[in-house]
């Protein structure tokens, strides 16, 4: 019996152990850099450290050769070397003041991560499974963009009231709710694409779905956007509006849905202009950054953004080098800022080295997407395709004054565990993606039009070698034909009958 086999991709995962190597190399590398230039002694604190580092994840790699050998292989690397740059850096601002102490509770929080995302990638075995989450997902998210409003819980920091007290420490619930309203767009999208493509009005070039097919997913928008605008977090709201307005014109392949969401954007903008006064000073300090009144306001002045740009422009082409420039200049250098400070030392050269790797990780992440069979995973790949290149735009452009400066994390790079934990579990997600895209798939020949032995029904092989593809041959092998004719014969034989001619 013939079968048709898709293409079969190798694992790979001797090549992302190269590859992390040489990460490991870059990142421990980098802290030792820093000592250098500093003049401090190398202590057994930075073999530990880097120990600890590498092994964890080590152990990462192999939990994906033991539950997702097929998963990409360039994922894990990239993130490794962004995470480990992260680290340098705010190692490195450790020795000025003010920033004491943050690299600890970095590599602390950087460990809890990649804990996390293995019992993930171990536990959840199938992305598909989210999708019977749907609705949970949606109401976890308003419940986590809720909590930082409720008094007594909620605190304000940087004039944004979206952190959480938790006693021993803070903690961001925005960061997690960008990945269950992920699940939540994509499982909606995915079980009512075809009511939304097909059930409408049109009104010119433009079809809009019935209210009552959108209204669900319109909802858990507008109240997201709506929390963040009353918690001052504009940075979020802007990326979750990517979100949405994405993964709708994924599943729909309408590019009405993009300017339709252009107007929603512009109008969004003129009323927290008008209404929102952290929003009105944002857009002032994007504009009027050298204005002397506005450089010198005690609370919400342009300083941050402009020693922002001097930095940069420090840095020049090649940057002054780890360790040997001055990011300590512009407050929040191991956070928000950390861009800045990357530009200072590393130079023009380096940072775009690094924006290079999140170009290269978010095409990974929607190279998963795309090659995944099911509806459900493709919407959630792009849709944290799409939360991660968001990020750095909006990180990247506030700091050059392309767009008015808000406050957002840059993925693995700035200082925070929530970002950070929400970014590692993100990755185990994409992994587990890549994975189902990867893995070898074997399609049998037709056996009758319905069941599951029904043509097309794919077999994914669990396992290498002959006794997987005979199982797999054996579970979509047709009952044997007739010896006096096969099926190319038959064919032939009635195609005149079919086309209504005579014999």
């Amino acid at each position: 019996m013939n079968t048709q086999t898709h293409q079969v991709y190798k694992p790979r995962r001797n090549l992302e152990l190269v590859l992390l190597l040489m990460a490991l190399t870059v990142a421990i590398g980098a802290q030792m850099l820093v000592a250098f230039a500093l003049d401090e002694p190398i202590t057994t604190d930075y073999f530990i450290e880097g120990a600890v580092f590498g092994g964890l994840v080590l152990i990462f790699h192999v939990i994906l050769r033991l539950r997702a050998k097929y998963a990409d292989p360039f994922i894990l690397p990239i993130v490794v070397t962004l995470n480990g740059l992260g680290i340098a850096m705010i190692h490195r601002l450790d020795f000025t003041p003010n920033y004491a102490g943050v690299a600890d509770r970095q590599l602390m929080w950087t460990g809890v991560s990649i804990l996390a995302a293995m019992v993930l990638l171990w536990l959840l075995k199938d992305h598909r499974r989210l999708r019977q989450l749907t609705y949970i997902s949606l109401a976890v998210s308003v419940l986590l963009l809720f909590m930082p409003i409720l008094p007594g819980l909620g605190s304000e920091e940087n004039g944004a009231r979206i952190w959480v007290d938790l006693g021993f420490a803070s903690f961001q619930p925005s960061e997690i709710a960008k990945i269950t309203l992920a699940v939540f767009f994509a499982g909606f999208l995915a079980n009512n694409r075809d009511l939304i493509l097909l059930a409408g009005r049109k009104i010119g070039p433009i079809t809009f779905p019935r209210l009552r097919d959108l209204a669900p997913m319109f909802i858990a928008w507008i109240v997201a956007i709506g929390v963040l605008v009353v918690q001052n977090d504009l940075g979020n709201a802007l990326m979750f509006f990517g979100l949405f307005v994405a993964v709708i014109y994924v599943a729909t392949s309408r590019f009405s849905w993009i300017a339709i969401g252009a107007v929603f954007m512009l109008f969004g903008a003129a009323l927290a202009y008008q209404f929102v006064g952290h929003f009105r000073d944002r857009v002032e300090i994007w504009l009027n950054a050298f204005d002397p009144e506005i450089y010198n306001r005690a609370f919400g002045g342009s300083h941050q953004v402009v020693q922002g740009l001097f930095g940069l422009a420090h840095g020049g082409l090649a940057g002054t080098g780890l360790g040997s420039g001055n990011p300590n200049m512009v407050s929040l250098a191991n956070s928000d800022m950390i861009v800045a400070a990357f530009g200072e030392e590393l130079g023009f050269i380096g940072l775009s080295a690094m924006l290079l790797l999140y170009l290269l990780l978010f095409s990974r992440y929607m190279r998963a997407g795309l090659g995944t069979r099911d509806t459900f995973g493709k919407l959630l790949a792009v849709g944290l395709a799409v939360v991660l290149v968001l990020q750095v735009f909006v990180v990247v452009g506030g700091i050059t004054r392309v767009i008015p400066l808000t406050g957002l994390a840059t993925p693995f790079l700035a200082a925070g565990g929530s970002a950070l934990l929400a970014n590692w579990l993100i990755v185990a997600l994409v992994l587990l993606i890549s994975h189902a895209a990867r893995q070898p798939v074997i399609v049998g020949p037709m056996v009758n039009a319905t069941g599951e032995t029904s043509s097309g029904t794919e077999s994914r092989l669990q396992s290498e070698g002959p006794g997987a593809r005979q199982t797999a041959v054996r579970r979509h092998s047709a009952p044997p034909a007739p010896p006096a004719q096969d099926e190319e014969h038959t064919r032939t034989d009635h195609a005149p009958v079919e086309r209504g001619g005579a014999q």
